[in-house]
């Protein structure tokens, strides 16, 4: 029996799970019919949403809406567009796996590193910085550039060894780092045609950033907000809390994932983070430019920076947004990936289109891998 579907039973089988769907199903009855609308914030929690099938347990005025939380993509093309030239070149490019098919601008040929190692390119595919660390220090007589993709989780990975001056000086590492708080900021500011009543909050970014950074969304907006582990209970578990919140009239902060998230976060990792790195607006692919959302390395660490080396720039002119693609709209929450034409017909994850069906963290692959096992 394939594991998924083995996972799925042990999770329908855990005494627990009908008492929480229980106790879900009172509180959305008490809230007299009122939809309440919840916003999970991290692709592993749509992961487990879709997978588990969470939403068919849900009652009808309880909605789960996939949120901005794939850092793939949001990654802009302009990027991928300048790496693909770089490895045609000769220059040795690190990618993680989940951005090696990601796609460039509307009509570049060819449209992704996976598409210019094929036609010869230097691509070279990576588990962690370690690992390029190390390849580079191999190949000593050679170039090479880290793609770095992500959120504050793996933000360390980076700032640790180029604080440590760890990084050989034929390493350069391209960010296109985003920090998550701002672009829910945004979101509630600036995408008035999403409405959210309550959120899941990403535990591995909380993990590093700790659950602190979530309170404006309680103080400010007042959103509940439940910072989540990733098993299906934990997640039940935090659509209970946000009802719970609802139906009694208030606001508040809760960290369900106590067992891995502290308040403050990882001291360290916020430390070395903030010494490489400095913050500035950046593009999201197919949103626009957000404020004090992107992570460039400062000045005494630019020795280390890509886009300074190669003269590679972010350029937030919309141009990597794909005709027909409604990647933008999936990421904010404004429609589901089967709103999308191009869903399952000319984009598929053995033949992405838009940026939403590359990564494993990407809503649109999230749901076309389980619209096809279920």
């Amino acid at each position: 029996m394939e594991l998924r579907t083995r996972l799925r039973e042990l999770f329908i089988k855990n005494p627990e799970t009908p008492k929480i769907v229980e106790l879900i199903r009172e509180l959305a009855k008490r809230l007299g019919g009122e939809v309440v609308k919840v916003m999970d914030f991290c692709g592993t929690h749509e992961w487990t949403i879709t997978s588990y099938g969470l939403r068919s347990l849900m009652p009808e005025n309880v909605e789960l809406v996939a949120g901005p939380g794939c850092p793939v993509c949001v990654t802009p093309g302009h990027y991928v567009e300048g790496l693909v030239k770089l490895s045609l070149e000769g220059i040795n490019i690190f990618t993680y796996g989940d951005s090696f098919k990601l796609p460039s601008i509307k009509g570049a040929k060819p449209r992704s590193l996976a598409e210019a190692k094929m036609l010869g390119g230097k691509v070279t595919v990576v588990y962690s910085f370690l690992d390029a660390i190390k390849e580079a220090n191999k190949r000593r007589n050679e170039e090479h550039v880290f793609f770095a993709v992500g959120f504050e989780t793996t933000m360390p990975a980076v700032a640790e060894p180029a604080y440590g001056r760890l990084i050989p000086n034929n390493l350069t590492v391209l960010s296109a780092y985003r920090l998550t708080p701002p672009i829910m900021r945004y979101l509630l500011e600036n995408v008035r045609e999403v409405r959210i009543d309550g959120v899941i909050a990403p535990g591995h970014v909380s993990a590093v950033i700790g659950y602190n950074a979530w309170e404006f969304l309680a103080r400010d907006y007042n959103i509940p907000t439940v910072v989540s582990g990733f098993e299906p209970v934990d997640v039940l578990l935090a659509i209970l809390t946000i009802l719970k919140c609802k139906v009694e009239g208030k606001s508040a902060l809760i960290n369900e994932y106590a067992r891995v998230v502290k308040p403050e976060g990882s001291l360290r990792a916020k430390k070395i983070i903030n010494e490489v790195f400095e913050i500035t607006d950046s593009y999201w692919r197919g949103i626009g430019v957000v404020p004090s959302s992107g992570a460039l390395l400062r000045d005494k660490f630019r020795d280390y920076d890509a886009s300074l080396r190669y003269g590679i720039k972010e350029k937030p002119d919309f141009s990597d947004v794909l005709p027909g693609c409604r990647c933008g709209e999936v990421t904010l929450g404004k429609i589901k990936p089967t709103s999308c034409p191009l869903f399952m017909k000319s984009c598929t994850p053995e033949n992405p289109y838009g940026p939403c069906m590359v990564s494993s963290e990407g809503t649109c692959k999230i749901w076309a891998e389980n619209f096809i096992h279920y």
